[in-house]
């Protein structure tokens, strides 16, 4: 296990825009507010939603959209530099109006509504490529 010690240095609590992209609006806020590093949890409903699955085998994301009304029953992540740029690696439980669950890597998404608690750390982390598992991954 690779690990290290972080500090808290923030707590946000945030209400996501409406009909902004879920993922894009935690990075656009951490950019504004200078944040390296951070784990995040979320809810609430999006009106679409493109899930990503990682196929071990072919080390590829596999992409699933679905065009339709969802809530976000949970919503974790982290936040760390990609490129230089926080990157918020997202992953989520939908459901559907059936209570059928929907379950990945939350690339996309529009905002119906949405809750974020984020809690932003002093040391920054950055993603690096992992030629194992052929992820960029923190620490």
């Amino acid at each position: 296990m690779n690990a290290r010690a972080v500090t808290v240095s923030e707590e946000y609590l945030a209400r996501l825009e409406h009909g902004a992209d879920w993922r894009e609006e935690i990075e656009e806020f951490c950019a504004r507010k200078d944040i390296e590093s951070a784990w995040f949890n979320a809810m609430g409903a999006v009106q679409d939603a493109e899930l990503w699955f990682y196929d071990q085998t072919d080390q590829e994301y596999q992409s699933v959209t679905f065009d339709e009304p969802l809530e976000v029953a949970a919503c974790v992540g982290n936040v760390a530099l990609l490129d230089g740029e926080p990157f918020a690696h997202t992953h989520a439980i939908l459901s559907r109006r059936s209570g059928q669950a929907l379950a990945g890597h939350l690339d996309s998404a529009t905002v119906f509504a949405g809750e974020l608690n984020l809690r932003a750390f002093e040391e920054p982390l950055e993603r690096d490529h992992d030629a194992v598992t052929d992820l960029d991954l923190w620490l």
